[in-house]
C-alpha cells in the first residue's frame, strides 16, 4: 500500500502507510452522503451495505469506509461492498462501535491494513474486505437464498393484509393537483443508475413530456438533468431546499403512524404539503399515486428491477415493491426498456430544413458549373413562353 502524509500536532510526520483523510461519522449511511467530500473516510454502521448507498459513496470520493457493522450478513446476496472494492475503495468490516465516541467529527484518521489510527494512536481493528473475501461472502449468502425467499413469501403476506385497501382501492391516497389522466408518469427514485437513465431518456422526455415525479433525491436529480419536477414524494430527508421550493406539489409520505417530523420540515419552509400514510417504500407509494390520478403509463428510472435488486432492497421492502409492480401491471416499465424501445421521430420543421438545404446546395452546384449558363437560358426561355401565353390571354 502506497504510503500517505499526515498532519499531526501541526507539523508533517514521515510518510506513513495506508489512506488517510478526515473522518466523517453518522450511523445512517444516507445522512452521511450529505455532507461527505472527496478524500473523506466514512464512518458509518451499515449491515448488509446497499448498492444505491455503495455508489452514493463512491460518487462522494471518498478514500476509504470503515463500518461497524458486517457489510455482509449471509442473510441476502448484497451488492455494495461489491461496488466498493470494484471502485479501489477500502473497505473495514466489523469495527468496534467505540469508534463513534474515539473519532471525532473531521480528525484525520489512517487505515493501515486492518487498523485504523488517529495520529499515531490506534483506535480501530476490524477486518479487511477484499475482492475475494466480497465474492466469498455472496456466496455463501446465495447458498441460502432459498430460506430469504420463504421468508419473503411470508413477509409478502403480512404486508398485503396491512395495505390491501391502499393497493387494492388506493385508499389512504391524498388528492392531487396535478393532473395526470391520459399522461404518461416519469417517477425517479435515487437508486440504480438513475443518472444515466435520465441521459438516455431525454428524447422520451421532449417527445412525449411525462408528468416529472421525483422520489426524494430523484427530485434533485431530475434539477441536475435541467427539468423542474411537477410533483415530490418521498420522507424529503434527502431532499434540498431549493427543490422543495421550485414550485412542484409535495406529498410527504410519512409513514404507517405519521411521523411528524417529516412533516415538520416542509412546514419550516412554508411550503404547502400533502401527508400519505402508508407502509412501504416512498418509490412505491409515488407510482401507487400516479396509478390512481389516471396516468396511462408509469416509467420507473432508479427502481428495482431485477432479482438482484430486489434482494438488495432488504427483504422487508421488497413486499411493498413486488405488490406495487403486480398492482400496475403493463402500466409500468422500466426506463432501460423505454429508452432502447423509443425513438426520436423526425420533426416537420427538420424535415424543411433538410429539404431546403438540399434546394441551396443544388442551386451553388448549378451556378459553378459551365451549364449553369445552358439551365438559365432555358429558364428564361420558359418564363417568356408562360409571359406571353398569359398576355394573349382575354
Amino acid at each position: 500500500m502506497s504510503p500517505v502524509k499526515l498532519l499531526h500536532r501541526g507539523r508533517d510526520t514521515d510518510l506513513l502507510p495506508g489512506v488517510a483523510g478526515p473522518a466523517r461519522l453518522d450511523r445512517r449511511t444516507r445522512h452521511l452522503t450529505r455532507r461527505l467530500r472527496p478524500g473523506d473516510v466514512a464512518v458509518i454502521s451499515h449491515v448488509d451495505l446497499d448498492r444505491v448507498s455503495a455508489d452514493a459513496l463512491v460518487a462522494c470520493g471518498v478514500a476509504a469506509v470503515v463500518n461497524t457493522a458486517p457489510s455482509t450478513s449471509g442473510r441476502y446476496p448484497n451488492l455494495g461492498p461489491e461496488v466498493l472494492i470494484a471502485a479501489g475503495v477500502p473497505l473495514l468490516d466489523r469495527v468496534p462501535d467505540d469508534v463513534f465516541r474515539e473519532v471525532r467529527e473531521g480528525a484525520v484518521v489512517r487505515l493501515d491494513g486492518e487498523v485504523l489510527h488517529v495520529g499515531e494512536r490506534v483506535v480501530a481493528r476490524g477486518v479487511r474486505q477484499d475482492e475475494a473475501s466480497v465474492a466469498a461472502a455472496a456466496a455463501q449468502a446465495r447458498a441460502r437464498l432459498a430460506t430469504q425467499l420463504e421468508a419473503f413469501a411470508a413477509d409478502t403476506m403480512e404486508y398485503l393484509l396491512q395495505e390491501r385497501d391502499l393497493l387494492l382501492d388506493g385508499v389512504g391516497l391524498p388528492e392531487i393537483r396535478t393532473s395526470l389522466e391520459g399522461r404518461h408518469a416519469l417517477v425517479v427514485a435515487p437508486g440504480y443508475d438513475h443518472r444515466d437513465d435520465l441521459r438516455l431518456l431525454r428524447p422520451y422526455i421532449r417527445e412525449c413530456r411525462p408528468v416529472l415525479i421525483g422520489v426524494d433525491g430523484g427530485a434533485d436529480a431530475l434539477r441536475e438533468a435541467g427539468y423542474t419536477p411537477d410533483l415530490i414524494v418521498g420522507d424529503l430527508e434527502q431532499v434540498s431546499e431549493d427543490a422543495l421550493r421550485c414550485g412542484a406539489e409535495v406529498v410527504v409520505h410519512a409513514g404507517p403512524d405519521g411521523d411528524p417530523s417529516r412533516l415538520q420540515r416542509v412546514q419550516d419552509l412554508a411550503v404547502d404539503a400533502a401527508v400519505l400514510r402508508a407502509v412501504g417504500t416512498s418509490e412505491d407509494v409515488a407510482m401507487l399515486l400516479a396509478d390512481a390520478a389516471g396516468a396511462s403509463l408509469v416509467v420507473a428510472v432508479g427502481t428495482h428491477a431485477t432479482l438482484e435488486e430486489f434482494l438488495d432492497n432488504g427483504r422487508q421492502a421488497m413486499a411493498s415493491t413486488f405488490l406495487t409492480r403486480l398492482r400496475l401491471g403493463g402500466k409500468l416499465v422500466d426506463a432501460k426498456g423505454v429508452s432502447r424501445l423509443h425513438r426520436r421521430s423526425i420533426s416537420a420543421w427538420s424535415l424543411l430544413a433538410l429539404v431546403l438545404a438540399t434546394v441551396v446546395a443544388m442551386a451553388a452546384a448549378l451556378y459553378a458549373t459551365a451549364v449553369a449558363d445552358g439551365y438559365q437560358e432555358l429558364l428564361v426561355d420558359v418564363w417568356a413562353g408562360l409571359a406571353a401565353e398569359l398576355g394573349s390571354l382575354p
